[in-house]
């Protein structure tokens, strides 16, 4: 059950929302984030024993995160732990500023609970973003998500250099070679390329003062080949853990005007995609590397589905867009009544229990 103090304030962030659909969407995003930087109010964070989780030998109060993209610039990290995500993932950081793709570049399908974005990995740099991550005075758990620069000359040393400037202020670290709005961003998922990444990126993390944990997050437009492939190049690389997916480029069933943008798709039209490659990816895996969910999770029962199909965590972002952040509390308060009907001593006792579902 959601607190009843928390009622008036989720009723200021529902109308919040409400307010700002005047705005279009990428100005709408900026306010929002401008709002929570300068204190906008949040509800109490509420706690579930049920739902504590270890992940990469990290404890998270809850399996929820925000996914990347969400704060791109780590300028809200404390105040979305304070919101009672279990983590956050701020970035992509870039070696350099830069400012992205032309507006517009954010497009939100209402009619689809869906968004089309070709932000192009726009962001302040891994100077300023490490500056904010090392300023951080909020306990949690916040993780880096590690991009290449657009014109750059080397993708593989504009890894390393993020890492290596923002490592030391993150709990985790995530390669990012599955956006869909960087030109050739997404062959490093090619094993070989990605091999080579992933030793150059593994070798710069054991030189860090500590040793944090490496993700790696891939595509859902990946056949079921090339999804094994990718599983192979990770055992052997010896890779932390894996998010899946990122956005997709597939534009299937959408009813909204603006279905043909170009840019990555996500939201609720992405959850079938994501969860099933997540499925097939932890088959793959043999459950031997833990995976985040993330793609169209809207409810509790979007939440458990990805970790029945093999997610240790998941994130969500497109949800809090439509719904404000009312929508996590409405999350971890009926994934705590899904495991209490199954009778869960913890969450994590329902990864992977309907895998076969899926694939």
């Amino acid at each position: 059950m959601v607190d009843n103090r928390n009622r008036p304030l989720e009723w200021l962030h529902r109308n919040s929302v409400a307010a700002l659909s005047k705005f279009e969407p990428e100005r709408r995003r900026s306010i929002g984030l401008g709002a929570l930087r300068l204190g906008m109010p949040l509800p109490a964070a509420p706690a579930f024993p049920l739902l504590r989780t270890e992940f990469l030998n990290l404890e998270l109060p809850n399996p929820v995160g925000v996914a990347a993209g969400f704060d791109k610039n780590a300028v809200v990290v404390d105040q979305l732990l304070k919101a009672a995500f279990g983590f956050v993932e701020a970035g992509a950081a870039t070696p350099e500023p830069q400012e992205g793709n032309p507006r517009p570049r954010l497009f939100e399908l209402s009619e689809d609970r869906a968004v089309i974005n070709r932000f192009g990995f726009n962001n302040d740099g891994m100077r300023a973003i490490a500056a904010r991550l090392k300023a951080r005075k909020r306990r949690g758990i916040v993780g880096i998500n590690v991009g290449a620069n657009k014109d750059s000359a080397n993708a593989v040393d504009d890894y390393c250099r993020v890492l290596e400037c923002c490592g030391p202020f993150a709990d985790f670290a995530t390669v990012n070679v599955s956006s869909p709005n960087t030109p050739g961003l997404r062959n490093l998922q090619k094993p070989k390329k990605l091999k080579k990444l992933l030793e150059r990126v593994l070798a710069v993390r054991d030189e860090l003062p500590g040793k944090i944990p490496i993700l790696l997050k891939i595509s859902p437009d990946l056949s079921d080949d090339m999804v094994d492939e990718i599983a192979r190049a990770s055992l052997e690389s010896k890779v932390d853990g894996l998010i899946a997916t990122n956005t997709t480029t597939e534009r299937v069933g959408l009813k909204s005007r603006y279905a043909c943008e170009t840019g990555g798709l996500s939201g609720k039209p992405l959850f079938e995609l994501s969860t099933r490659t997540l499925a097939v990816m932890y088959r793959a895996m043999e459950g031997r590397i833990p995976i985040i969910g993330v793609g169209g999770i809207f409810s509790a029962e979007d939440a458990y589905k990805k970790i029945a199909a093999g997610a240790s965590a998941v994130q969500i972002y497109s949800a809090v867009s439509f719904h404000g952040l009312p929508i996590l509390s409405q999350i971890l308060s009926g994934l705590n009544e899904i495991a209490e009907s199954r009778g869960l001593d913890r969450i994590s006792q329902a990864v992977g229990t309907e895998n076969s579902h899926w694939v």
